[in-house]
């Protein structure tokens, strides 16, 4: 699920910069495998509940299935950008989207890095992908400033800037369900809820 949540945003942002119809309404199509995936996932998890498990065991199972969860969310998001895709390659690009290839190599990095931390049983890990989701929100908030310049300046640009706005906005979130699964990496092995800490990045 988690390669297939990851593959689906690359896609979409490979058909973003490439201008390929074809591969966003792909990508768009192929949700449906995730969305499966994800239920798969819940039905197994409420097996495993049904027999009342250890405490580690009922920790790793919720968190499990709020990481599919999460996953599914970022599946819905690539799916989001994909349509955007097929709105913006009907009219000429323009350079503010030069920021987005950067958005979206952080998202997937955190993405990746608090996967890793899930399947290594390594919590240190996951509280470093934590304080990268600031940059993300930085990069999100600059461009949409730029957007709203541009839309200002060249009212014709306005459908292009708003379906912009979305995409980044999209990777946005995908950094933030990154930074939800690293939180639930650190509960499940540490037993810590560092969820609306103070200082997500520090030890609380």
């Amino acid at each position: 699920m988690a390669s297939q949540a990851k593959a689906a945003v690359n896609r979409a942002i490979k058909a973003l910069l490439r201008r390929d119809d074809d591969l966003a309404r792909r990508t768009k199509d192929d949700d449906c495998i995730i969305d499966q995936l994800e239920m798969e996932i819940d039905e197994a998890a409420i097996k495993l509940l049904a027999q009342a498990p250890a405490l580690l065991d009922l920790r790793l199972i919720t968190m499990a299935m709020k990481i599919s969860h999460d996953l599914e969310r970022v599946g819905d998001e690539a799916t989001t950008i994909s349509r955007r895709c097929l709105e913006l390659s009907r009219e000429p690009p323009l350079k503010q989207q030069l920021d987005l290839p950067t958005m979206a190599a952080l998202a997937l990095e955190m993405l990746k890095e608090a996967l890793d931390a899930f399947v290594h049983r390594a919590p240190a890990k996951a509280r470093s992908v934590i304080p990268k989701d600031e940059e993300v929100d930085a990069l999100n908030k600059r461009l949409h400033g730029e957007l709203a310049k541009h839309m200002a300046e060249e009212p014709q640009t306005i459908t292009r800037c708003l379906n912009l706005m979305v995409v980044s906005k999209s990777l946005e979130r995908i950094a933030d369900h990154a930074t939800n699964i690293a939180e639930e990496v650190v509960y499940l092995y540490e037993g810590q809820d560092i969820r609306h800490a103070g200082s997500k990045g520090n030890d609380q």
